[in-house]
């Protein structure tokens, strides 16, 4: 199954994915589940009971705007530097440890949605990535269990302002502009993605339709499992909560020359049995100036 949150007539909502649009249970639930992070925190707990049949489209495809996945999420954790190959690229060392930074939910943007170009950047890179939701709570999770509260999978643009993260060794003024982090287009359920199959699935990253990143998921350094143990050591996951597991190797800074996003161009993160992220690039919004 796969669900998605959207915008129409003027009202945030969230549904079934249909192959010609939406099926639309923000509108069959009411007020008492107004998102998908409400109806996961519900589910979690066997309180939502069965889900009404997507028997009908509410919207066709292009009678909404997507929203990202969760538009609401508690927290947005990222990875850095999960493949060996981005890895090398920027020259830091091995770690037994992953590298952990947060993202602000004002950042993100959903599929076909404009990453903004802030006016005090000209270094505005991709970073396609997997992005994984947590379906139910945990703490301290093990490894062998962690899989078990994940609710599925989708793809992530964890696109960076270059000279503000390198303005020091900390990566989040980098990451933290508004409506710089591509999420979507929808949330496929875990069960339509089994554990066996997602070291194989080949992410990609394109740019004005060059190919940028080309990757597996098993090329990752730490799997989502061992990522999952390790975050929930120090912090209590909960559903609608995102977990971004890093990028491969190919991004614009550390090629020569360098390529950076500009106003105009489109940027695709695409992930076998996951789906495609497509987001333009356009200059920040003036109330964010």
């Amino acid at each position: 199954m796969r669900f998605v949150s959207f915008f129409a007539e003027k009202q945030a909502s969230f549904g079934i994915v249909r192959p010609d649009g939406v099926f639309d249970l923000g509108a069959r639930f009411g007020s008492s589940i107004p998102d998908l992070k409400t109806y996961m925190h519900i589910a979690a707990f066997g309180l939502g009971g069965s889900l009404p049949k997507a028997a009908v489209t509410d919207y066709a495809t292009g009678e909404f705007q997507y929203a990202p996945v969760i538009p609401n999420p508690e927290k947005i954790l990222c990875v850095g530097l999960n493949y060996e190959e981005h890895r090398k690229e920027t020259g830091r060392p091995k770690d037994a440890y992953p590298t952990i930074f947060t993202r602000f939910r004002d950042t993100l943007v959903g599929h076909e949605t404009a990453i903004r170009l802030p006016s005090v950047s000209t270094a505005l890179d991709y970073e396609g990535e997997l992005a994984v939701v947590i379906g139910k709570p945990g703490f301290r999770v093990p490894a062998e269990h962690a899989m078990s509260i994940v609710a599925g999978y989708s793809s992530f643009n964890d696109a960076t302002l270059r000279d503000w993260q390198q303005h020091t060794h900390q990566f989040i003024p980098g990451k933290n502009f508004p409506g710089t982090g591509g999420f979507g287009p929808d949330l496929v359920t875990a069960d339509e993605l089994p554990l066996d199959r997602l070291p194989g699935c080949k992410i990609e990253t394109r740019l004005n339709g060059a190919v940028m990143q080309s990757a597996v998921l098993g090329d990752m350094i730490f799997s989502v499992a061992k990522l999952i143990a390790y975050v929930s050591g120090f912090t209590r996951l909960v559903p609608g909560d995102v977990i971004a597991m890093g990028t491969p190797g190919g991004v614009g800074f550390k090629r020569d020359p360098q390529v950076f996003m500009a106003v105009g161009d489109v940027v695709e993160v695409t992930i076998a049995g996951v789906g495609v992220l497509r987001n333009s690039i356009a200059p920040e919004q003036k109330d964010q100036t």
